[in-house]
């Protein structure tokens, strides 16, 4: 059997820049090397400020996407405000640990701006809820390796929005070019405190 979270490939990668974050995927859904879509986005917005990539498997992913969706609007309607990104980074947590004897094979990555003072938050989990934060990028999916060294290269502190975005795009793009099970389109998330951008990058199709 051929590892589950390679499976369906995928890429991810949040961003710290200043007062904002980054946050991107590539669009592909595979069977190994089999491309099934180019539209399988693995971004989901839990609210105005708060992000959450999933890479691996893609039922795994759609599962713990609906039930995180559930239990961020549960968190509003119980406490009458958005969940915070630590907030949410611990729920995400508890979620893949109740799981631990028969886990998701999925990596998830959270990115936000806290409500209070907007100060940009991310992290990772591996697939029992360990949480991996970051104070400049982090990374998922087949790509892992080649999405490291791209980071490495390119990455600056305190990038305004848009530097932030050309970073994490070439970052992406040039690392997905080197992995046969990702790619097939890109998606980036800017979260400044006023406003989201989403842009669409086109790539190779091959």
């Amino acid at each position: 059997m051929s590892d589950p979270f390679s499976l369906n490939g995928g890429a991810a990668i949040a961003m710290i820049g200043k007062d904002c974050i980054a946050i991107a995927s590539d669009l592909r859904l595979g069977q190994q090397s089999l491309g099934v879509s180019n539209n399988f986005d693995k971004i989901v917005e839990i609210n105005s400020k708060n992000f959450l990539a999933l890479t691996g498997l893609a039922t795994d992913v759609l599962t713990l996407k609906e039930l995180i969706k559930f239990k961020t609007n549960l968190y509003k309607l119980r406490e009458e405000r958005d969940i915070e990104p630590s907030t949410l980074a611990n729920l995400i947590s508890s979620s893949l640990y109740e799981k631990r004897f028969g886990p998701w094979f999925i990596s998830p990555i959270v990115g936000g701006l806290s409500k209070k003072d907007n100060k940009p938050f991310i992290c990772g989990f591996d697939s029992i809820g360990c949480i991996d934060y970051s104070n400049d990028f982090i990374v998922s999916g087949t790509a892992t390796d080649q999405l490291y060294g791209m980071c490495e290269s390119l990455y600056e502190p305190n990038l305004n929005p848009e530097d932030l975005f050309e970073t994490i795009s070439q970052a992406l793009l040039n690392a997905v070019d080197r992995d046969a099970l990702s790619g097939w389109g890109a998606v980036v998330y800017i979260i400044t405190k006023d406003k989201i951008v989403k842009r669409v990058l086109k790539t190779r199709q091959d």
